[in-house]
C-alpha cells in the first residue's frame, strides 16, 4: 500500500510535500480530483489584450511591458503547482497546455499564455475533448500563435480587395498535433479545405470589437467545404462543426490515448494500456474525465514505478514541493527551469516539449540539476527538515538501498538533502 501511495503522489501527482500526509486510499485520492475545476485567479482577458495592443510603446505613452505580465503569470502558475491540493488535476492541466502549445517565442503571445492556461485549459481538463479543443482554437493566443487572425479566403471580400490569401498553419497543426496526428489519414487537400473553413476566425482589435475571439465574415472563404469526406457548411458554424467532428474521430482518440499513456506510464506506451484509454474515450464520446479514470485503473501505471524521467519543469516543482518551499523560493523557479533546459512556455516548435527520457537525459543539464538543488536543500535544512524522515516522506519504499545509504552517510544535513533531491530515484517519476 505504501508503494502505491508514493506512486500516486509521484507519477500521477507532482511529488509529495514534506509536511503532507499521503492518502491511505491512493486510487480514491486520485479519483476524487477528477471533478470540474474553476479557472485560477488572474488578470482578465481585457487586461492581457490591452498589454498586447500597447506593447512596444514607451511607458510615457502608456506602454506596458508584456515581459512583466508574463513573469507574473508564470510565477502564479508555479505557485499553483507547488501548493495545489489536487496535483493530479494540475499535472493534467500542464499536460494539455503542452499538447496545445503556445510559445512566447512568438512575441505577440507573451501577454496571453497565462490567460490561455487559466481560461481555455483549466476549466476543460475533465470535460469533453471537443469543448477543450473549441476553447483552445478560439482563444486569441492560439489564433495569433498560428497566424490565423488575418487569414482570408481568396474569394472572400477582403481577400479579393487586398489580394491576400489564407494561412494554413492553424489548420495543419490542429490536424497533425491536436487531433488526428500525422498518422490520422488526412491529406494536404484536407489541410487546405480546413484552412478555408477557419478563414475569418480572428481576434478583436479593441474599441467596438471584442477582446477575444471574433468571426470576420468578410475574411471567410464562401461556400461549402469538404473535410475528411464530410461536407462542412460555410460561416463560423462550419468551423465549430469541423472541430467537433475531428474531436470524435477514432484516430483522434487513439492519438490522445497514446500521448496520455506515454506521459503517465512509459516512453514507449504499452499497446494494451493505449487500447484501454482509447476505449474509454470512444465509449464516452471523448470525455476526458473518463480518460483520467482509465489512466488510474491501468495496471501498467502502478507496475512500473519511476520509469519516466522528470522533465526540468517536473523536477523543479517536485523539489520545491519536497522541501515545502515558501513563497520566497518560488521566484527562482522560473529561472531554474530556463537554466535546466526547459524555459517556461517557450517551446521551440508547436509540438511542445518532448515527453521522453532521451530528450532530457543530457549530462550537462543533469549536472545543472545538482548545482541548482543545493540551494533548495539549504532552504529545507534551514526550516528544520531532517534528511532521513524527508526521504521517507518523498520517496518511501521507492528509494533504493544505495541512495538511502549515501543519504545516511552524508557529512552534513545539507549534503544529505542534496543527495536525496539529486538521486536517480528522485529524478524519475
Amino acid at each position: 500500500m505504501a508503494s502505491r501511495t508514493h506512486i500516486a503522489a509521484i507519477r500521477f501527482g507532482l511529488g509529495p510535500r514534506a509536511d503532507e500526509v499521503l492518502p491511505a486510499d491512493p486510487e480514491g485520492w486520485l479519483l476524487g480530483q477528477i471533478r470540474p475545476t474553476a479557472a485560477p485567479p488572474g488578470p482578465p482577458l481585457s487586461e492581457c489584450m490591452a498589454v498586447l495592443r500597447v506593447a512596444g510603446r514607451p511607458p510615457e505613452e502608456g506602454g506596458l511591458r508584456p515581459s512583466l505580465l508574463l513573469r507574473t503569470e508564470a510565477l502564479a502558475s508555479v505557485v499553483e503547482a507547488v501548493t495545489t491540493e489536487a496535483p493530479f488535476a494540475e499535472r493534467l492541466a500542464q499536460f494539455w497546455l503542452n499538447h496545445f502549445t503556445i510559445s512566447r517565442r512568438r512575441g505577440q503571445t507573451t501577454s496571453l499564455i497565462g490567460h490561455f492556461l487559466r481560461e481555455a485549459i483549466h476549466p476543460n481538463i475533465f470535460g469533453r475533448f471537443e469543448d477543450l479543443l473549441l476553447a483552445v482554437v478560439r482563444h486569441p493566443a492560439m489564433l495569433i500563435y498560428l497566424d490565423n487572425q488575418s487569414s482570408m479566403g481568396a474569394n472572400s471580400p477582403s481577400g479579393m480587395r487586398h489580394h491576400r490569401g489564407m494561412n494554413e498553419n492553424l489548420a495543419r497543426e490542429v490536424l497533425e498535433l491536436h487531433t488526428l496526428s500525422s498518422r490520422g489519414g488526412y491529406t494536404q487537400a484536407d489541410v487546405t479545405e480546413f484552412a478555408k473553413v477557419l478563414t475569418g476566425w480572428s481576434v478583436g482589435r479593441g474599441g467596438a470589437e471584442p477582446d477575444g475571439f471574433m468571426f470576420r465574415p468578410g475574411n471567410h472563404q464562401p461556400g461549402e467545404k469538404t473535410l475528411l469526406g464530410q461536407r462542412i457548411p460555410e460561416g463560423e458554424g462550419g468551423g465549430i462543426a469541423a472541430l467537433r467532428m475531428l474531436a470524435h474521430q477514432p484516430a483522434c482518440h487513439r492519438f490522445l490515448a497514446e500521448k496520455l499513456v506515454r506521459h503517465f506510464v512509459a516512453d514507449v506506451p504499452p499497446p494494451r494500456a493505449v487500447a484501454r484509454v482509447q476505449a474509454a474515450l470512444e465509449r464516452s464520446g471523448g470525455d476526458l474525465a473518463a480518460a483520467a479514470r482509465a489512466l488510474v485503473a491501468l495496471p501498467d501505471a502502478w507496475a512500473q514505478p519511476l520509469s519516466k524521467l522528470r522533465s526540468p519543469w517536473d523536477y523543479v516543482i517536485a523539489a520545491l514541493r519536497a522541501v515545502g518551499a515558501g513563497m520566497a523560493a518560488i521566484p527562482n523557479a522560473v529561472g531554474a527551469m530556463e537554466q535546466l533546459g526547459q524555459p517556461i512556455w517557450a517551446a521551440q516548435m508547436p509540438n511542445g516539449y518532448p515527453d521522453d527520457a532521451p530528450s532530457w537525459a543530457v549530462p550537462e543539464q543533469l549536472m545543472r540539476r545538482v548545482d541548482w538543488v543545493q540551494g533548495v536543500a539549504a532552504q529545507g535544512v534551514q526550516r528544520g527538515l531532517e534528511p532521513v524522515p524527508l526521504a521517507e516522506a518523498v520517496l518511501g519504499p521507492l528509494l533504493g538501498a544505495e541512495s538511502a545509504q549515501a543519504i545516511r552517510r552524508a557529512p552534513s544535513a545539507r549534503d544529505a538533502v542534496t543527495l536525496l533531491l539529486s538521486c536517480p530515484e528522485f529524478q524519475r517519476r
